[in-house]
Parts: C-alpha cells; structure tokens; sequence
C-alpha cells in the first residue's frame, strides 16, 4: 500500500478548509489570544509586497517594448536565483473551482528551502521556464505579490522557511489574499504596496457600469460605489491594478516609476537568507 505523503495531507486539508479563511482571518480582530496564535503559526516574519499587472488581457507581452513593468522586479529576483520550483497547480483557484482563470498557473518558490518541497506540489524550473511562467500570468490578467510567506512553509512542511520566496498569481475572485482585509491591521500591514505605485480615479472619466464594484476585483477592499460613481479607500489599496484593467473607459489609471526599483529588488531576494 502507497504511504500517503504530507503534502498530499496538506493539500486535501486546505482544500476543505479553504472557504474558511476569512472567518479564520476574522478571529484576529475579536480576540487578542486568536491574532497572537495565528500570526505565530501563518504571518510570523512575513514580508510580502503586492506587484501589479499592468498588461491587459489579451495583449500581446511582446508589445510592451523596453518599457519599464512592475513585474521586471520578479524577474530580476528570479534571475538572481539557481534554486526554482514551480508549483503544478494552484491550490486557491483549484479549492474554489474557479471557472474564470486557469487553475495550472501556479506559485513560484525560490530560494534554498524550495529543494525541500515535495515534488507531488511542484517541480525544478529553470530562470526561462519560471520568467516564462511569469508572462503567462500577466497575459492570463493576474496581479502578483512577492515576498516571505510562511503559510507556505507549514503546509509544505518546507523549513527554514526563511529560507522561501513565494511569488504568487492572484486573480481577483480565489486568492488566499482577499482576507487582508479582515485581518487585524499589524498582521494585514506586512502585505503592502510597491513603492511607486498610484492607483488615480478620474470621476468624469468614469460611466458608473460599475464593473470594478460588482465584480469585486479588488481583494483588499479598496473599491466602494458612491452614488453613480466609486471611491478608492487608498488606506486599503495595495495598488494590484485589476481594478485598472477591468475599467474599460480608463477611469481608473496605474502610474508606477522604476526609480526605487533596485531597492525593492534588493529588500526582496535579502528575504532570502542563506
């Protein structure tokens, strides 16, 4: 009889409890024994910085020339790496039967703990299969983050986990990420936006169709209507940008610059410790 891995374990178990989270997250806020316990075990040490997508569906990625994009800081840090795996499937998209985005994008790890996951999650990749992995996200309208998560390590059971970089593809509808927002506010401000980013919402632009709202692209809670029009809570908004590439009258707008970009790349692969 086949021994059952942990990794398989980890992955039927957050495949039931996944629609859990956000009361999981809630408990954070409620009482102070619950947000000690779940950061301890899910949040400690984390440091994950969201990277928008900027290029719309179905454009080619060819097109945006030499053009600076938010996504050259993940494959800066990729490219600096000699350890990849990328994971076979994504386990937030494939928990909630998502219809609406392609379930074999999944997670990239780097870094020298990512030798210790099992290979039944994911397999070894190369700078080109990883950088090429990253366009297919963008093309497929996913936003990314990057940084140290530990919940990654744990139901991996991949340690150090100091030692793994987690580079995600989130959509707007599965991703773990939506609970920031029913996080307590210290463990929910170690998820933030990149340095640079503006998020910019031009009301006379806008035709209230609402999309942004309705669809709820935005996992940080960012978006609300008001009126015939919307307001962007920019306390909230981690600057993703699927709020930018849903709008199809350009009212709401993404401006980034690349002036802090080697710092941000820096801060990034030294979440890497040897």
């Amino acid at each position: 009889m086949r021994r059952i891995s942990f990794a398989e374990v980890s992955i039927f178990v957050v495949n039931r409890i996944f629609n859990w989270r956000f009361r999981i997250a809630g408990l954070t806020k409620k009482s102070k024994i619950a947000k000690k316990v779940i950061d301890k075990m899910l949040f400690e040490k984390d440091d994950v910085v969201i990277i928008p997508n900027t290029i719309p569906i179905n454009r080619e990625i060819e097109d945006a020339g030499s053009e600076f994009l938010p996504t050259d800081v993940i494959k800066e840090v990729i490219k600096q790496c000699d350890d990849i795996v990328i994971m076979n499937t994504c386990l937030c998209r494939t928990s909630t039967k998502c219809e609406d985005y392609p379930h074999d994008i999944g997670c990239i790890f780097l870094g020298p703990t990512s030798r210790k996951i099992p290979r039944a999650v994911g397999y070894d990749a190369t700078v080109e299969q990883a950088l090429a992995h990253v366009d297919r996200a963008d093309a497929a309208g996913l936003s990314h983050l990057i940084g140290r998560n530990k919940i990654d390590s744990v139901w991996m059971n991949a340690r150090p986990d100091e030692g793994l970089l987690t580079i995600c593809h989130c959509c707007p509808c599965c991703c773990l990420w939506r609970v920031v927002p029913n996080l307590e506010d210290e463990i929910a401000e170690k998820i933030y936006k990149l340095e640079g980013v503006t998020i910019t919402y031009d009301e006379e632009t806008c035709k209230g169709c609402m999309k942004c709202v309705v669809n709820n692209v935005c996992m940080f809670g960012a978006l609300s209507k008001n009126g015939d029009k919307i307001t962007i809570d920019h306390d909230n908004c981690r600057g993703c940008g699927l709020c930018v590439n849903i709008c199809k009258f350009n009212a709401i707008t993404i401006d980034y610059t690349d002036k802090t970009i080697d710092n941000v790349i820096n801060r990034v692969y030294n979440l890497i410790e040897e």
